[in-house]
């Protein structure tokens, strides 16, 4: 291989964020590290405890300079805590407390625990504006549905991270809010005008430019009026148009994970990082599908594009330039330990609301309605087991439940009914409603958005399903 073929594949590597299996590097990681590789996202399976991390994060580095992300929102979205759920309160819960200070410090939390980890890239905040509430995707990963308060919130998270040296990735760019799909599954559409775009989606995004964002983050979603049926990860006219000529960004844009099938089903992967660089994207989030075998393809075919006229030299440059400049800002991580200063409760607290009265818990009787997970949360624990030791808890598939046998095993005892995002779900809502039908008296926990309410006698929403959100409802339960 020639020189300039070298340094061309090296060009190409640089763009890439892959991903593996296990709780310590691939020998064809660290080597692709040694080539130029851009750098990692961790997922759940990558994680054991904070101190592997840090060991793991230590070896990538020792083998390059690379960026290394995972996606740390808070709430249902967690990669630290992916095991045991979350410490801290996710978006929703920050948006409905409505205090920009909490939301930093929230943030500046989730960041020194990153940074104590080796991590230099947060893949958060979500600046999606919610307001489709049967968003299968989003959700309680929101501020909420009003422009202005996810932009202040927004730019809260950034700087509470950022001041820790751990670089903000905003998302999902120019907005994920709106949707009824999911786009690990399809691809979604936006259709709003261009007006109702700037005023509604875009307001997060232009408020956290100006607050110095190093990374904003592309969402698999069709805009009619800015990308026709084109998702915006693969459009010129939303990257490089509106994202950096209108909104005159100039940091660096990751992709959502590419092995998502808005886009492998559409133009490929390798296909799709192609097109996207053309677009404008510097970093691409590859996801957790992927094989070195893919990598190797996917190199390959960014390499050919630039021989054959596709994709402009410059462009891959310009990418590589953004890229350094993020790596030269967040530095090397310093070893330290994370803020444990109780602010996740704090803010769970201050999010969980009551409804109605609760009663002296008797024999209690909880049950939890299984709501299948997302694809971006994964497969985290979540519910009030771990604050209610003492209780009976049922977790039960709404579809298969037998109401009378749950309403029999509760006679004499106190119930209490655990749901998440039950507006999204008819089979829950059937299940809670001829529960409470039967004891009005019961207590309704609701772990998702509190869009549908049943008539029980006590109702707490906690705005997401963290394990601080389900201990601040049990203290409210047991008060």
């Amino acid at each position: 291989m020639s020189q300039s073929d070298r340094g061309l594949r090296r060009l190409a590597a640089g763009t890439l964020l892959v991903a593996f299996q296990g709780t310590t590097a691939p020998e064809w990681v660290l080597r692709e590290l040694e080539h130029g590789l851009g750098g990692v996202t961790l997922f759940g399976f990558n994680v054991a405890d904070p101190g592997q991390v840090r060991e793991l994060t230590t070896a990538l580095r020792g083998a390059g300079e690379p960026v290394i992300s995972l996606d740390e929102e808070g709430g249902d979205v967690t990669r630290l805590a992916y095991h045991v759920g979350s410490p801290y309160p996710g978006n929703a819960a920050l948006g409905a407390v409505d205090d920009v200070e909490l939301t930093r410090r929230v943030y500046r939390a989730i960041g020194s625990e990153l940074a104590a980890c080796g991590i230099t890239l947060d893949m958060a905040p979500s600046a999606d504006v919610n307001t489709e509430a049967d968003n299968p995707v989003i959700g309680t990963r929101s501020f909420g549905a009003d422009a202005e308060l996810v932009a202040r919130h927004t730019v809260a998270a950034v700087q509470g991270l950022q001041s820790v040296n751990v670089a903000a990735c905003v998302k999902h760019f120019p907005g994920h809010g709106a949707t009824r799909v999911d786009s690990h599954l399809a691809i979604p559409v936006v259709d709003v005008s261009i007006d109702v775009l700037r005023e509604r989606e875009l307001a997060p995004f232009r408020a956290a430019i100006g607050a110095g964002a190093r990374s904003v983050m592309t969402a698999h979603v069709a805009v009619p009026a800015v990308t026709g049926e084109t998702p915006a990860t693969l459009s010129g006219a939303a990257l490089t148009g509106l994202l950096r000529g209108e909104l005159g960004y100039d940091g660096v844009v990751v992709t959502d994970a590419l092995d998502m099938h808005a886009i492998v089903r559409s133009v490929g992967l390798a296909g799709g990082a192609v097109l996207t660089l053309a677009a404008g994207a510097d970093l691409l989030c590859l996801g957790p599908v992927p094989t070195y075998d893919d990598v190797q393809a996917i190199i390959a075919e960014i390499v050919s594009a630039v021989r054959e006229g596709r994709l402009s030299p410059e462009r891959l440059e310009e990418a590589a330039a953004r890229v350094a400049a993020l790596r030269a800002w967040c530095g090397t991580p310093a070893p330290g330990t994370a803020e444990q200063n109780g602010v996740g409760l704090h803010a769970a607290r201050r999010a969980v609301r009551l409804t109605g009265e609760t009663e002296p818990l008797v024999e209690p009787l909880v049950i939890e309605v299984d709501t299948p997970p997302t694809i971006a949360v994964g497969d985290v624990p979540w519910g009030v087991g771990p604050w209610l030791p003492d209780a009976e808890i049922v977790r039960i598939e709404p579809a298969a439940a037998d109401a009378p046998a749950l309403l029999a095993k509760a006679v004499n005892r106190s119930l209490v009914v655990v749901v998440k995002d039950a507006h999204r779900h008819q089979a829950s809502r059937d299940l809670v409603s001829a529960l409470v039908a039967a004891r009005p008296d019961a207590t309704v926990i609701e772990m998702g958005l509190p869009v549908w309410r049943p008539g029980s006698a006590a109702y707490i929403a906690t705005y997401g399903a963290a394990r601080a959100n389900a201990q601040a409802a049990v203290e409210l339960l047991t008060a």
